[in-house]
């Protein structure tokens, strides 16, 4: 038998113990899910798992025909013309879809509605209140508070259980994809924000196993208002940049030590990699990159957003070739690019974290 003295198992405890660092996962963006066939699922889930994604964020608003060159099953948004025109289609699919992602190792965010949606007047929140009264106007507010404890008290057939308490397959919620997204009223902003995540949190009935994020910004700075990292209500601050500058790690840097000191978590919730040579944050127009440089671009980019130590969630991975509408970022699976984005996806969930996601990931 051999023995140690206890100063070499303190001493190998310590080196196990600084050699221990959090893992960093991929993620990325799909906001209309609920309207994906079977067999586009498939597609889908099967490739994000190959390239390690570990979450896929999905939005609660209608959506019909054909989007991003994926022709879809229609579903309505969740609420129509009033407070009361409930339409469960959008919460029914995902009930099974999150159950089949649950198969593939991934979790779904929810973000429970979108200010695309006031800009597109496609609710009545739009419609009522418009893109500015939404944040302020007290009846919108209660309305919304409504709208999340509708979400949140959902039961899936398939577990038997609530939105609420289905941590197995719900990462996090958030209140608004990209709220007020011009920001002209940041102090309201923040306020509506603190108060959204509170709605959430008590609509979660103490269970601490579901995360509560923002949505993002336009950008890197704006999605990160102080209030934010005061706000106890919630987890998760999520970034949202498309500007190659935002991508940088002594520009995200400053932001992991400010959240750890307050803390919370980062994500970089949305980025992309413009498939033409039109400036990165407006990816509209110009002539198509070599194969070779969007691929170098995109691996750069996420190697830069892996060093600083945030998640990342890429926007977006297709269940199909990419049609090369405007504002084009996205990645069809199989298709050109896609081993890039790939390999960069593997590589994230090999980097060190500068959170600790783990409780919250399959």
């Amino acid at each position: 038998m051999k023995f140690f003295s206890l100063a070499s198992l303190i001493l190998g405890l310590s080196s196990a113990a600084t050699t221990y660092a959090a893992k960093s996962f991929s993620a990325s963006n799909l906001y209309y899910a609920a309207g994906l066939t079977d067999s586009q699922q498939t597609t889908l889930l099967s490739g994000l798992q190959s390239a390690g994604v570990k979450v896929l964020r999905v939005w609660l608003d209608g959506q019909s025909g054909t989007v991003k060159g994926t022709p879809i099953n229609n579903f309505n948004s969740l609420q129509g013309s009033d407070p009361n025109s409930w339409d469960d289609t959008v919460l029914n699919r995902l009930d099974n879809f999150m159950v089949k992602a649950h198969g593939y190792g991934i979790k779904l965010l929810i973000s429970i509605h979108s200010y695309n949606a006031l800009e597109n007047n496609s609710d009545f929140y739009g419609k009522w209140y418009g893109t500015g009264g939404f944040y302020t106007d007290s009846n919108a507010i209660n309305y919304f508070k409504a709208r999340i404890a509708h979400v949140l008290a959902h039961k899936n057939p398939n577990n038997g259980k609530t939105w609420g308490q289905s941590s197995e397959y719900i990462f996090a919620f958030e209140a608004q994809n990209e709220a007020m997204h011009p920001q002209g009223n940041p102090t309201a902003l923040a306020s509506w924000q603190c108060t959204m995540a509170k709605s959430i949190k008590d609509n979660l009935n103490g269970n601490s196993n579901i995360l509560v994020t923002t949505g993002g910004g336009a950008y890197l700075d704006n999605s990160l208002l102080d209030p934010y990292f005061s706000c106890s209500s919630l987890d998760v601050l999520a970034i949202h940049a498309y500007g190659t500058g935002d991508f940088a790690t002594s520009k995200l840097q400053p932001y992991v030590t400010k959240a750890k000191n307050a803390g919370k978590k980062l994500i970089m919730q949305e980025w992309g990699a413009c498939y033409t040579n039109a400036e990165n944050h407006n990816c509209n127009g110009g002539s198509p990159l070599a194969t070779g440089t969007r691929d170098s671009n995109i691996k750069q980019w996420a190697a830069s957003i892996d060093a600083a130590g945030i998640p990342w969630f890429y926007w977006q991975i297709l269940p199909n070739a990419d049609p090369h509408w405007g504002w084009d970022y996205e990645v069809g699976i199989n298709d050109v690019n896609w081993d890039a984005l790939k390999a960069a996806g593997v590589a994230a969930g090999k980097a060190d974290s500068a959170f600790d996601f783990s409780p919250y990931l399959l």
